[in-house]
């Protein structure tokens, strides 16, 4: 494999033209003794990219390149790395640095880490090198944020799961998922359908929740036990404080009854949302939570000990990503995000074809 001395990648050149991405080249951060050089295979498209080089969640240090679903294999690796080897096909995710000396890193909570560093389009601690994300030629990443991929798995299958997935399962382990528990899974799109696959694969009773039921035969060709439409009189009623836990995935908070789902949840249920719509969010009132004593939360990712455990149920489970292969050029960009915002790809895009746009 030839070695870069620069890594090239489609960045987004501006806030005005966000959407023409282009490419571009740049130096790496320093190669340090714990550092992993990858050679991108392919890189899943989420709603997060969008939202940032959009400027959706404030300043952009353009020009960038996103993309935090990488797969690839590794080039390289430095004198102190254990947890990697040359040639070894691999994942990383939306985290690419936390300080692993705190107490959250010390307790299987790096995601929480107060020094975390984004995948892209953050500063990276003692060097002047803003984060690159996936949809370039290569990666350097601490070891610590590389994930070894089982051979069963497809790299594009894999892909997505390194964000949509253990943004799912991170929650859906924690609070208890499993068999003797019913899980609703609020949305069926690319974080939802992996939901809805973790949670019957860990042995839950698991219902999809959608406004309609347009997505009701997919959600049952996942693994649904039923499905419930909130667009119906009464959707609610006949399963008032049944559900133990209830993923909301939801990309609008428009006309989102919330005290409607929590009804849902039995005594001490949990709420926990994982998607990140715009706007001023939701409005909560305490009555809401009288009736049951439940508990409305959001998670953030998950970690390194997550992710290898959903890798393996994946391959052991034989879970298959509902993903839509896309060639990566400026022009396969804008197509995967047009699908994207237009809720057209069922259910993951997947940039693949990167020894054709990067030349080795």
């Amino acid at each position: 494999m030839s070695y870069p001395e620069k890594f090239s990648g489609f960045q987004a050149p501006s806030a005005e033209k966000w959407l023409e991405f282009k490419k571009g080249s740049w130096e790496p951060r320093p190669f340090g003794d714990n550092d992993v050089d990858i050679k991108i295979e392919c890189c899943g498209v989420c709603a997060s990219d969008v939202h940032t080089v959009r400027g959706d969640w404030g300043e952009v240090p353009y020009p960038l390149a996103v993309g935090h679903e990488v797969v690839g294999k590794v080039l390289r690796v430095g004198p102190k790395v254990t947890l990697a080897k040359v040639g070894q096909r691999v994942g990383v995710g939306a985290q690419v640095y936390s300080c692993l000396d705190c107490r959250h890193c010390k307790n299987n909570n790096e995601t929480y880490c107060l020094d975390q560093v984004n995948a892209y389009g953050a500063p990276y601690p003692g060097t002047d090198y803003t984060t690159q994300g996936g949809y370039s030629s290569h990666a350097r990443i601490h070891e610590y944020w590389v994930y070894p991929i089982p051979d069963s798995l497809a790299s594009s299958d894999a892909a997505p799961m390194m964000c949509a997935g253990v943004t799912v399962y991170s929650p859906l382990r924690r609070f208890g998922a499993g068999p003797g528990t019913k899980v609703g899974v609020v949305g069926i799109g690319g974080l939802g359908h992996y939901a809805i696959m973790f949670a019957k694969a860990l042995g839950a009773e698991v219902w999809a929740i959608s406004r309609s039921r347009a997505k009701e035969a997919d959600a049952r060709q996942m693994g649904a036990d039923g499905f419930l439409a909130t667009s119906e009189e009464g959707w609610n009623e006949p399963h008032k404080m049944t559900f133990n836990l209830i993923i909301s995935t939801a990309s609008s908070f428009d006309g989102f009854q919330l005290s409607q789902y929590l009804s849902l949840l039995d005594v001490h249920g949990r709420f926990n949302l994982v998607g990140l719509p715009g706007g001023d969010g939701l409005k909560v009132s305490t009555f809401d939570f009288i009736t049951n004593s439940c508990f409305i939360g959001a998670s953030n990712l998950g970690s390194r000990r997550e992710v290898l455990e959903m890798l393996d149920l994946a391959a052991a489970k034989g879970i298959k990503s509902w993903v839509k292969e896309i060639p990566i050029s400026k022009e396969g960009i804008q197509k995967a995000i047009e699908e994207l915002e237009n809720s057209s790809v069922r259910y993951r895009s997947c940039l693949v074809a990167y020894d054709e746009a990067f030349e080795a």
